[in-house]
């Protein structure tokens, strides 16, 4: 079975100190929520992850950052690095998000060498894939996931893909209140994994969590939680919500 992954990301949401009161407010929500049936992290702007991790701390809740650079150290005004990441506090990292394709020119090639450089320092790759709404209605969005996978797990070893979960996010429904239905939803996860099959092999694919993207809410969560292949969904809008992001962690209760 794979375990839920209920995960927050807060794009270029929150200051430190309101990062401290969500979780002042949000922590004590988590009482008496099995960890292990149901893995419950955000991503957060790097500013607040140290603060974020020794806060959480004794909890089930995980931080990770939401981007990372693909070098240890140097000349990289700017940039921050895995190993910093993992000092801080962080369990894993989200890359590869629409957003950063559209507004910072990403690419498989710079996302491939993010997941590796993560990897090394044993942090877990959140990788995203989806298709613009241009993409979906010219009939390319297996296309488009499919490279996505190929090109973002290029020369990742087989037993690193225990450290690499997979999050589906149709581009057109991110932010815009649009969700993909639980049918294309499940046809895209499904799609994914037996893209993941082809690489790796039926187990590895059975083991890789997939997580949904694109506007997971209070109401439509058990709804896709239902489709055999959504292993939890990365969280944009509702994550900045203790009251909301409560009700998605505890969707199965």
């Amino acid at each position: 079975m794979r375990k839920p992954f209920i995960c927050g990301n807060w794009k270029m949401n929150k200051t430190w100190n309101e990062a401290v009161d969500f979780l002042g407010d949000f922590l004590p929500r988590l009482q008496g929520v099995d960890g292990g049936k149901v893995q419950v992290g955000i991503g957060a702007p790097f500013i607040s992850l140290e603060r974020m991790a020794t806060t959480a701390k004794g909890s089930i809740l995980e931080i990770g950052a939401e981007n990372c650079f693909w070098e240890e150290k140097g000349a990289f005004t700017g940039e921050i690095a895995p190993n910093m990441i993992k000092a801080a506090g962080s369990t894993f990292v989200i890359i590869g998000h629409s957003e950063r394709r559209q507004y910072f020119g990403e690419t498989n090639e710079t996302i491939n060498k993010k997941l590796v450089a993560l990897l090394k320092h044993g942090l877990v790759g959140v990788v995203c894939i989806g298709e613009t709404l241009a993409q979906r209605e010219a009939d390319q969005a297996e296309a488009v996931v499919k490279d996505h996978i190929t090109g973002s797990l290029k020369g990742i070893a087989a037993d690193d893909l225990k450290n690499v979960v997979l999050a589906y996010e149709p581009v057109w429904a991110i932010g815009t209140g649009k969700t993909a239905s639980p049918a294309q939803a499940q046809e895209i996860h499904a799609f994914a994994r037996k893209t993941l099959s082809d690489l790796y092999g039926a187990a590895i694919a059975d083991a890789t969590r997939i997580l949904y993207g694109g506007s997971m809410n209070p109401a439509n969560v058990k709804e896709l939680m239902a489709c055999p292949d959504v292993d939890g969904g990365l969280i944009g809008g509702a994550a900045l919500k203790p009251d909301d992001f409560e009700k998605l962690v505890k969707f199965n209760q």
